[in-house]
């Protein structure tokens, strides 16, 4: 589907406080009222689009900046797919030499198509995010991120058909329709914000330990391309947690959930990755990941991953589950992502910021 679609013995401990605050979040989420618009686009590979999923995920990862690319196409046995490009570039830069803290900067762009209308969203959010440290030791950061972009809503009315058109069982395009087509674009400005916290623990902090809460759509835009009265854009809220485990130097497990909600839309996704990394000559290195996903009633997410040294090759397809399997065949959505990730050249410009390995 397109929309997206324990601690009573050590309460003070960092993993007991994390629990705490996503539960928190998570009660404003179940909490918020119910709008009146459809619901966002969403992906399978949902933890390389930060911006869209928690704007205080900005520039949170081991490198000082990546850009990649991002096609998904989905329903293509049905009828007309929904089909979706996405494009994103996020960096980082300490505020000074002094400190421990950063600041993360990005830029997300996405065009989505869908139907035999071709409804169309086109969007745009830049990004920003202050990642300040609380502990050192362990590698510890509240960071606080905003994203405001602007989106754009089109269909094209020439495609659309209408009772009026169809006579005698057969459709007849030089009929008139008898409708009052409305204006067929509509665009707002958006306003996001979260906030996103994440540790370490064990020896060699190996584990890491991800969780945030974030809100879209603060500003509820008119959304009606008949201009309605009262008819706003659902605000949309997001949780994220994510633990991070070195088993070996070479193998890493890591475990995602995401957990959004928009109107009467909710989603919960949540699964595993192993990766394997081997290093090879002149520094370079060769990472093998693979694991599932399951987006809670709808798909089961089978995903593989290719990197080689600093460039990410990402798969993953939607193996529908959902009542409607039976029109469907299973069959879903189909994900492909290409990220390059990286260290500026200039060393004085980006002190390390040690990072969960996701």
């Amino acid at each position: 589907m397109k929309i997206f679609r324990l601690c009573r013995k050590e309460q003070n401990s960092p993993v007991c406080r994390l629990a705490a605050v996503l539960l928190v979040g998570w009660s404003l989420l179940v909490g918020a009222g119910q709008a009146h618009a459809q619901a966002d686009i969403h992906f399978s590979q949902f933890y390389e689009t930060s911006i869209l999923r928690n704007p205080a995920l900005t520039g949170v990862f081991s490198d000082d900046y990546k850009i990649g690319v991002y096609y998904r196409n989905q329903w293509s046995t049905i009828s007309h797919p929904f089909e979706t490009k996405l494009v994103s570039g996020e960096g980082r830069v300490a505020i000074s030499e002094m400190s421990n803290d950063f600041f993360s900067f990005g830029v997300l762009g996405f065009s989505d198509k869908a139907g035999s209308i071709d409804q169309r969203i086109t969007g745009i959010y830049p990004a920003v995010n202050y990642n300040k440290c609380m502990n050192v030791d362990h590698n510890s950061y509240l960071s606080v991120g905003f994203t405001g972009g602007h989106l754009q809503y089109s269909f094209d009315p020439s495609k659309a058909t209408f009772n009026n058109q169809f006579q005698g069982g057969r459709f007849d395009m030089n009929l008139p329709s008898l409708e009052n087509i409305p204006n067929a674009k509509m665009s707002f400005w958006d306003l996001g914000a979260g906030i996103n916290y994440n540790t370490s623990a064990g020896d060699a902090n190996n584990v890491t330990y991800v969780i945030g809460v974030s809100g879209y759509h603060f500003t509820q835009p008119k959304f009606s391309y008949y201009q309605v009265e009262g008819v706003t854009q659902n605000m949309r809220f997001n949780a994220n947690a994510a633990m991070g485990m070195g088993v070996t130097e070479d193998v890493l497990v890591q475990l995602q959930v995401n957990a959004a909600m928009q109107g009467t839309y909710k989603e919960i996704v949540a699964g595993g990755l192993v990766s394997w990394t081997r290093a090879l000559t002149e520094g370079k290195s060769f990472t093998l990941t693979g694991g599932a996903f399951y987006r809670y009633g709808d798909a089961a997410i089978p995903v593989v991953r290719i990197k080689y040294n600093k460039l990410a090759l990402g798969v993953s397809y939607d193996v529908n589950v959902s009542t409607l399997k039976d029109a469907s065949k299973m069959n879903g959505g189909f994900e492909i992502t290409l990220f390059h990730s990286g260290d500026f050249t200039d060393k004085g410009m980006a002190k390390k910021m040690v990072c969960p390995k996701f």
